[in-house]
């Protein structure tokens, strides 16, 4: 076996292929677009660059056949906030059953990260957002990955902890039919704000939604960007995530909870569009546009997907997320049949906040990925992700 760095473009094209090759058989697997995968190892196009640094590596047998890939990266802006070494990240891995294969990825990653002043690794995850390519699949291998969701085979848990690999953190993907009752409590909470005039929830229509940006900022810098951690959503950055979800988005799916017409709330989603990427097998040229295009008008997509969740502090524990859920449930059970499963975005084992709310709405754990480090230091203490309340 022998590993080989990614560089040229028959190099990329087989990073590309490797998963269409081992997942050919595997019913549930949907073949991630390739400009996404592309896009996270373009300095121009991802951000992470500007403080970091990403490596690719194939691993081929001894007759030429790619058998195994992994990317390597870290992100000085990162590497040391809230951890107590240095930490760099692994992510992209696939292999064939073989752990020694697997183990040669793993070891090229540590010495590549060792090499830059790096102690520790977590993986699999992205280089970049939290939302794509994070954690590693454990349970929920019955179900069709969301979009940019990782997806992958149940041995590589074994290779990840018999490397040496522990859990930094569990990921929580919560589901449920769009049809059944939430939790008698949350109708409670629910019943209590309505009966206040200054309380009003609502959609956000077509019409308006040139709006959308700015009332996505007004709410997430308080409800979100508090936490050290999370750096606020600039009047750019709001702009262009609204650009990047506006083919589609759904008026009905893009919830607000107004206090005396100031933006206190939201609760966002959007049609899960991996139910549609499927049909186009990675490509998004003019076939794939127009394939997509077919499926979007017939709606052939009948998932809904929660991306944005929050409440501004002020407004915190007065039943407001009982109100916009229970206003949302009321238009999507009644009036507008269009969805039949609901998922929403991963929620980390140390958010009880936010899985408590979550039960509350009767979900269930569709699936379960796990974050891992690794310490390069054997003997240095393995600390979990701090629980938050």
């Amino acid at each position: 076996m022998k590993l080989h760095e990614v560089i040229t473009s028959k190099d990329k094209q087989d990073f590309i292929q490797l998963p269409v090759s081992l997942y050919r058989n595997s019913p549930h697997w949907i073949r991630p677009l390739d400009k996404d995968i592309e896009g996270v190892f373009d300095s121009e196009k991802n951000k992470a660059f500007r403080t970091g640094e990403a490596i690719r590596w194939l691993l081929k047998d001894d007759h030429g056949t790619v058998i195994g890939r992994v990317a390597a990266f870290y992100d000085r802006k990162h590497a040391n906030k809230g951890n107590d070494q240095p930490t760099g990240a692994i992510g992209f891995f696939e292999c064939i059953e073989d752990k020694q294969a697997a183990f040669l990825l793993f070891d090229q990653c540590r010495q590549w990260l060792m090499s830059k002043g790096i102690e520790a690794m977590d993986g699999p995850v992205n280089f970049g957002n939290r939302d794509r390519w994070w954690g590693l699949l454990i349970e929920g291998f019955d179900l069709e990955p969301n979009y940019q969701c990782n997806y992958n085979f149940p041995y590589y848990r074994s290779f990840f902890e018999e490397y040496g690999f522990q859990v930094y953190f569990y990921q929580f993907t919560f589901g449920r039919k769009i049809l059944g009752p939430v939790s008698e409590r949350m109708m409670l909470k629910s019943d209590l704000v309505k009966k206040d005039p200054d309380y009003r929830f609502d959609y956000l229509r077509k019409k308006d939604w040139d709006k959308l940006p700015e009332l996505i900022r007004a709410v997430y810098n308080k409800a979100w960007a508090n936490r050290s951690e999370i750096p606020e959503l600039t009047s750019l950055q709001a702009k262009t995530l609204v650009k990047q979800m506006k083919p589609i988005l759904d008026e009905k799916l893009l919830w607000f909870g107004y206090f005396q017409d100031e933006p206190i709330a939201f609760f966002l989603s959007l049609p899960e569009v991996n139910q549609i990427f499927k049909h186009v097998n990675g490509k998004m040229g003019i076939v794939g546009k127009l394939t997509f295009l077919w499926h979007q008008l017939r709606e052939t997509n009948s998932k809904a997907f929660g991306v944005l969740f929050g409440i501004v502090p002020e407004h915190q524990g007065k039943g407001v997320d009982g109100a916009i859920i229970e206003s949302f449930r009321e238009l999507i059970q009644t009036k507008y049949l269009r969805y039949v499963d609901y998922e929403m975005n991963w929620i980390g084992d140390f958010n009880t906040k936010m899985i408590k709310m979550c039960e509350q709405i009767n979900v269930t754990v569709s699936k379960r990925h796990a974050t891992y480090r690794k310490l390069f230091n054997p003997d240095a203490p393995f600390k979990r992700y701090p629980i938050r309340g």
